[in-house]
């Protein structure tokens, strides 16, 4: 019995020390950032491409809007 009482203290001072939570790692210095709002170019594409076709239409809405002011005109000229 005499081998059992070492044995059996070593195998709990053992599961003692894994039960232990992970010690944090230092943090003297934050990490740097990877990536800076004055380093990345500014990425339009997605922008200017949803953006062509609404200025597009706003441009073509003037003309159709001249054309049925035209027409109006014309039906009330010949309505008198």
């Amino acid at each position: 019995m005499p081998v059992v009482r070492p044995a059996a203290l070593i195998a709990m001072a053992l599961a003692c020390a894994a039960c232990r939570a992970p010690e944090p790692p230092p943090t003297d210095k934050p990490p740097e950032p990877q990536a800076t709002a004055a380093a990345t170019p500014s990425h339009t594409e997605l922008r200017d491409a949803i953006q062509a076709p609404q200025d597009k239409a706003r441009a073509t809405e003037a003309t159709i809007q001249q054309a049925a002011d035209k027409q109006r005109d014309a039906i009330d000229a010949a309505a008198q």
